[in-house]
């Protein structure tokens, strides 16, 4: 939890509890379901909680808004967002039934009322438009754009358009420049609001919807 009070000052004791909470569940659930890499859970707040909450340093969503995390696994980036946004409606959807149990059974544990999770492929999705789609390490950008787009609503309340923030690593410019300037891209590399290593290669994309 250090590194998180490290970025994150101004937390409420709430918060502060929710997100504890985290490393334990998140150890017990992931020894029946491989939610997070085994290798990777005693780095969870580094490499997971942290990386999902890098969105709130760039952004800020307004209380009523709705966002979906398509593609969510085991939560991520969407229960340490919805902590951070008590009064913001997230919709946690993912294709696999044993990932939305534990997202489902974590939320509950934690008390954290603004988050649903169902199993459901975005292409299916009937509910609720969003004013943001929120993904990690999901899909390139070229799929990701048209799945966006059919769940995106139209009516504006933000700084940012409405669009799409994707968690992305590795070679990213050549995944925008796979869309030939069809979309308007902005590209923020985490190694400016980050110091550890694991961020020297990580980007926040903002994909207008």
């Amino acid at each position: 939890m250090k590194i998180i009070q490290k970025y994150f000052e101004g937390l409420s004791e709430q918060q502060i509890a929710q997100l504890t909470a985290l490393k334990p569940l998140y150890t017990e659930w992931n020894a029946k379901i491989n939610v997070i890499s085994r290798k990777d859970i005693d780095n969870l707040y580094e490499r997971h909680i942290l990386h999902s909450m890098a969105l709130a340093l760039v952004t800020e969503f307004n209380d009523g808004a709705h966002i979906i995390d398509l593609g969510t696994g085991g939560g991520m980036p969407g229960i340490p967002l919805a902590i951070l946004f008590p009064n913001v409606e997230f919709s946690l959807i993912d294709g696999t039934r044993k990932k939305i149990s534990v997202v489902q059974a974590i939320a509950e544990e934690i008390d954290l009322k603004n988050v649903t999770a169902k199993q459901v492929r975005v292409e299916e999705w009937k509910g609720q438009k969003a004013d943001f789609v929120v993904t990690r390490a999901v899909a390139r950008l070229d799929k990701l754009i048209p799945w966006t787009q059919q769940v995106i609503k139209n009516k504006q309340q933000h700084g940012y358009p409405n669009g799409l923030f994707a968690l992305k690593g590795g070679n990213i410019q050549a995944e925008i420049d796979e869309l030939h300037n069809e979309e308007y891209v902005e590209l923020f590399p985490l190694a400016d609001l980050f110091e550890e290593d694991f961020y020297a290669e990580k980007f926040l994309v903002y994909v207008q919807g």
